[in-house]
């Protein structure tokens, strides 16, 4: 019984500390990596030989602050043609103009306010009839995989857990997915968490005055 107890205990222990050190590691690792952009400034007015020591996350602020910059400038006329120059520079590189734009077509599909990923959470059987997973639509096949499917198809993205990163990227017909009720931040935490945070149940569909069910 008494071991029990400890091993209970333990374990509770476990639960709180574990997800604690994670994420101050996972946050020291995003300011140390930030923190190298100091490297920038030139001796003469960094941080730690006018105040005689390192300010410590001064570095993400100054990567924050280079990223919203950037953003400022991109926006007006100037700064959209330095953009458009930069990026023929680059396509004129062997590999690197590969990977550059790879990169930025996912980039711009995902951060893009007018684009059209991980907007639905779906519901799909997957890997097998029977077993059931989360998915996220990504869009519509294209190119020459149009003449080999027959049907209304569309793209989605398999998610592994705990790790959403990585995943599979599957073409299904439209009759095999079920477009969920949830939003995209709700089902990537319920994918993160190995099904441990499940969302709330669906509210029940209230009626008006007359005892009429919406729709009806």
């Amino acid at each position: 019984m008494r071991r029990q107890l400890i091993k209970r205990y333990f374990i509770t222990g476990l639960l709180i500390w574990v997800p604690l050190a994670i994420t101050v590691w996972v946050l020291t690792l995003i300011v140390g990596t930030m923190d190298q952009s100091l490297r920038l400034i030139p001796e003469a007015v960094h941080p730690r030989h006018v105040l005689g020591f390192d300010i410590p996350g001064s570095g993400a602020i100054l990567t924050l602050l280079i990223v919203f910059l950037t953003g400022l400038l991109a926006a007006n006329f100037i700064g959209q043609r330095l953009v458009v120059w930069w990026e023929r520079l680059l396509a004129r590189i062997p590999v690197v103009n590969s990977i550059y734009n790879s990169v930025k077509q996912v980039s711009d599909t995902l951060f893009s306010s007018s684009g059209h990923a991980f907007r639905k959470a779906l519901l799909i059987e997957y890997p097998r009839r029977g077993s059931w997973t989360l998915a996220f639509l990504t869009g519509r096949p294209g190119g020459d995989v149009l003449r080999h499917l027959h049907g209304d198809y569309v793209s989605v993205y398999v998610p592994t857990t705990p790790n959403p990163t990585s995943g599979f990227f599957l073409m299904m017909p439209r009759n095999e997915v079920i477009e969920l009720d949830m939003s995209v931040d709700t089902a990537l935490k319920y994918v993160i968490s190995m099904g441990v945070v499940a969302p709330p149940p669906p509210r029940p569909a209230t009626a008006d005055a007359a005892g009429n069910l919406p729709g009806n």
